[in-house]
């Protein structure tokens, strides 16, 4: 809970700054686009378990989490070209964010399986801490 607090501030305190001093991760256009699509996936993903949670469905919510951004998410762009593949082009710091984030999501998951909504409600926070960190410290353009 300590850590996405901490998150949060730091991105509020840099939100109100004019300078963007997050570090460029330069992928191919395709690269991009990919990961540009999968980022507003996400998101929506997190907010249809975010309504699971409130209505108090929640080992629906964990079941959405595995499938749309827990371990079981990854892969989705191994079909693609090479340069359409935003994984292999990304910094490896970048990318550890991105594997933690699968990591936090199964782990929601898992705790979500169980069907305790104060659990459950506990564990969103790590749920979305690495897409802050991800988000606050790096930048596609």
């Amino acid at each position: 809970m300590m850590r996405a607090s901490l998150l949060l501030a730091v991105f509020l305190s840099a939100a109100a700054g004019a300078d963007d001093s997050r570090q460029l991760a330069p992928l191919p256009a395709a690269a991009e686009a990919s990961l540009r699509q999968e980022m507003r996936d996400n998101i929506l993903a997190v907010n249809e378990i975010l309504a699971l949670v409130a209505a108090d469905r929640i080992r629906e919510a964990g079941a959405l989490a595995e499938q749309k951004l827990g371990m079981s998410a990854m892969g989705k762009h191994r079909s693609l070209p090479f340069e359409a593949r935003p994984g292999p082009h990304m910094p490896p710091a970048m990318h550890g964010l991105g594997m933690e984030g699968h990591r936090n999501a199964s782990e929601f998951a898992r705790i979500a399986a169980g069907g305790d909504r104060d659990q459950a409600l506990a564990a969103l926070p790590q749920l979305t801490s690495s897409c802050v960190a991800c988000h606050f410290s790096w930048r596609i353009r």
